[in-house]
Formats: C-alpha cells, structure tokens, sequence
C-alpha cells in the first residue's frame, strides 16, 4: 500500500511552467510522463492501482506536453 501512494504522487506542472522549458528539456519531461502512465497501466491490469484518477491525470499531462512543443515546433 505504501509503494502505491510513493508511485501516485505525481505532480502536475502548470501550463505557465511547461511553457517556459525548452523545447529540449520539454521532451525529457514528456518521455518521463509518457514512462509513468504505462507504468500506471502496467499497475492497472494487475489491480494495484488503487486510484484509477491517476490515468486520466497522466493522460491530460502528457497531451498538454505535446500540445505545448507542438506550438513551440510551429512557433520556429
């Protein structure tokens, strides 16, 4: 119970904040992102994932991660 409250503590970086990283170190934080919600699926299919809100949470991380290099893509 213990190793799934540690894994659920992902913190959700503000749109302002996301923003203001480089596209470099945008996508380090997408692949970091990207890594934790299959991790959260991964604990999904075999029931430890005690909160399923954290999928969708992760999930609308990630897009707005790509929503944000993809403007800074078409930006230069």
């Amino acid at each position: 119970m213990a190793a799934g409250k540690k894994d659920e503590k992902s913190e959700r970086l503000p749109l302002g904040e996301l923003r203001a990283l480089s596209a470099e170190a945008l996508r380090g934080k997408l692949a970091e992102g990207r890594r934790e919600l299959m991790d959260a699926r991964m604990r999904h299919s075999v029931a430890q994932l005690e909160k399923t809100s954290v999928l969708k949470a992760l999930r609308r991380q990630v897009a707005r991660m790509l929503t944000v290099l993809n403007e800074k893509q078409q930006r230069a």
